[in-house]
């Protein structure tokens, strides 16, 4: 079941998805996170509430969607750097604690299998995401299989330009796969915690809520999940009934 969520602006979303993640910023809690230009302002808005209120992730892990193949931990569009610049770094988490899909190594699938048990053994409470233009939630593209566990992807060419932005603008600088949580994964969180801002996310949030269950929109099979909160604003919701 989904709960649409509306605001007016994306501050607002941000404000709205922190009270909603707050609720399980509490020890022994785990969180499963997102990288991109959506989370941000609530990791903003965490890491204040850390700093001003002495909210702890001692005792919490975090497990994250994706990361890049072929890009080191030490490149700044890494998915662990971001993570670290964005939260990790400017809150108390264990850094043992924190987890993000590995995009090296030779034996990737192999890794993928390895995500997906630990996940298992440490369910995700609630699981934060985005959604792409083209439907996609993590890097789960139109066509993949609803029960996909953790795998290697290619990326789709809309999805190489919407993140060009982060390469300098240069899409030959964009990663071409990734390493990503399934779709199968993504569902066994207990919660799931959605953000949609902008216009350009609109056609994906109306297909997301109200268009039929179809592996064409990724996004959809969030309908079959029993506690979801998808959080949008005025841009992102204008072609909601």
């Amino acid at each position: 079941m989904i709960k649409v969520v509306k605001v007016d602006n994306a501050t607002e979303a941000a404000d709205k998805a922190f009270e909603v993640m707050k609720e399980y910023i509490k020890p022994g809690k785990v969180l499963g996170l997102a990288t991109g230009s959506t989370p941000l302002g609530l990791y903003e808005r965490m890491v204040k509430d850390h700093k001003e209120n002495g909210t702890s992730y001692k005792e919490i892990k975090t497990f994250n969607l994706d990361e890049y193949v072929g890009l080191p931990i030490t490149h700044p569009e890494s998915y662990y750097a971001f993570m670290h610049r964005n939260l990790f770094d400017q809150i108390d988490i264990i850094e043992e604690n924190t987890h993000v899909p590995s995009g090296l190594g030779e034996d990737l699938e192999a890794q993928a299998k390895h995500y997906d048990e630990m996940i298992d053994k440490d369910p995700v409470d609630i699981q934060l995401l985005g959604i792409g233009s083209d439907g996609h939630i993590a890097f789960n593209e139109p066509g993949t299989p609803f029960d996909s566990g953790t795998h290697v992807t290619d990326l789709a060419e809309s999805t190489i330009r919407d993140n060009c932005r982060f390469f300098d603008n240069d899409m030959s600088k964009v990663p071409t796969q990734s390493v990503t949580q399934g779709i199968g994964t993504i569902m066994k969180a207990k919660n799931i915690l959605l953000i949609a801002t902008g216009a350009n996310k609109a056609q994906a949030v109306k297909d997301m809520i109200e268009g039929p269950v179809d592996e064409a929109c990724p996004a959809s099979v969030l309908q079959k999940h029993p506690n979801v909160i998808v959080i949008v604003d005025e841009a992102a919701a204008s072609m909601l009934k």
